[in-house]
């Protein structure tokens, strides 16, 4: 049986309350778990205390082959009891095709700008040195 660590969500709508449960990966998100081992408020202030987990219960999991989710891996590695590696994907940030066109000629055109004022102002220095 597949376990994982995951968010039920409880509450009333629009007033989110999480609960972090074990439960079965193919039950329901807010359906049957064997148990709960802390909760999460996201409407309390960051500095606050949001989560809260019971550090025993989550290393017997974790030891019985539990699979935390990624938010709860997050969780657990604010907590310390789980080391969690940094995601990077530089290569989702670049814009797209046209956009990266539309820059290139935003570019050209500023450096074509930036040669022709200086080919203007290299005869006006030009003719102010040989009028003195």
């Amino acid at each position: 049986m597949p376990l994982k660590i995951r968010l039920a969500r409880a509450g009333s709508k629009k007033r989110p309350y999480y609960h972090v449960v074990i439960a079965d990966a193919r039950s329901p998100r807010d359906g049957r778990f064997i148990e709960s081992i802390g909760s999460w408020n996201p409407l309390l202030p960051k500095d606050g205390e949001r989560v809260k987990v019971d550090a025993d219960r989550v290393n017997h999991w974790l030891a019985h082959g539990a699979q935390p989710t990624d938010r709860v891996l997050r969780f657990l590695d604010e907590a310390g009891l789980v080391k969690r590696d940094a995601r990077s994907n530089p290569k989702k940030a670049e814009p797209g095709k046209k956009a990266q066109e539309r820059a290139a000629l935003l570019k050209k055109a500023q450096e074509d700008a930036a040669a022709a004022v200086a080919a203007a102002a290299a005869p006006a220095e030009a003719e102010a040195a040989t009028a003195e």
